[in-house]
């Protein structure tokens, strides 16, 4: 079977707050390189991704091409792009710029796969990535997470333990999220035409596959990632990461 368009879409446009950093935390230094650097570098030399949008603030295009993907060589990247006032808004103009291109260009990518991934997670690897996209040829929409090590408790208004639900049930959601490309679409288009109104229910659009279940209603398979599939969200992230890299360049 002829392997399927498979594109990336690399989230970095947040600004990070939690960091306590001036920096915009996709452009911190780890170990010699911008965070930003390590997803970049992965779909770089994949053999499953075929192209790359990158997503980053509107002020922060120019830097990007010049001083991340010209001056690392990211050969992949074929649009640096503007993300929104939310992820969902971000994610759907990096759809829309997946699909334009001639005609050729259009099917190749409608009729492909699109990998969503957060930025600032520094550790995907090429087995995660060919795991997806095996689950996506079979399910058509998988979402990369891990069974979660700790008890779950859920709070009630007022702060206190109301339920406990089987921790055997429930994962912790990272990235990729990967979907066939015009099922996501379909799925952001339909959110776009209705987030006002999300909006004012107060619903909360969380992640991709919470957009497909909602407004596709197919199902989305769960596929192990890793533990070290980290999320760069606070400095003791980074202070994790740096471990992570040190152990990896021991063994």
């Amino acid at each position: 079977m002829e392997k399927k368009r498979c594109t990336a879409i690399v989230l970095a446009a947040g600004s990070g707050s939690r960091m306590h950093s001036d920096v915009a935390k996709q452009y911190m230094p780890l170990r010699g390189k911008p965070l930003i650097w390590y997803a970049l570098h992965a779909v770089e030399e994949s053999s499953v991704i075929d192209d790359c949008i990158l997503v980053v603030g509107a002020e922060d295009i120019s830097y990007t091409k010049k001083e991340i993907v010209e001056y690392f060589g990211f050969q992949k990247v074929k649009a640096v792009v503007a993300g929104g006032r939310e992820r969902y808004d971000s994610v759907y103009h990096a759809l829309r710029e997946a699909v334009d291109g001639d005609e050729v260009q259009r099917e190749a990518a409608q009729n492909g796969c699109v990998f969503i991934h957060d930025g600032a997670r520094p550790f995907l690897t090429e087995d995660i990535l060919r795991r997806c996209y095996e689950a996506v040829e079979q399910y058509h929409a998988c979402v990369v997470g891990m069974p979660v090590k700790d008890t779950i408790k859920i709070a009630d208004e007022e702060g206190y333990a109301s339920q406990t639900p089987d921790r055997r049930r429930l994962w912790q959601i990272q990235t990729p999220q990967v979907f066939d490309t015009k099922l996501i679409l379909s799925a952001y288009d339909k959110l776009m035409r209705e987030k006002e109104k999300l909006v004012q229910d107060g619903i909360s659009i969380t992640d991709d596959a919470m957009v497909v279940e909602r407004f596709t209603g197919h199902r989305v398979k769960l596929i192990r990632g890793s533990y070290k599939n980290i999320k760069i969200t606070t400095p003791e992230d980074m202070a994790v990461a740096e471990a992570f890299i040190l152990f990896h360049k021991k063994c």
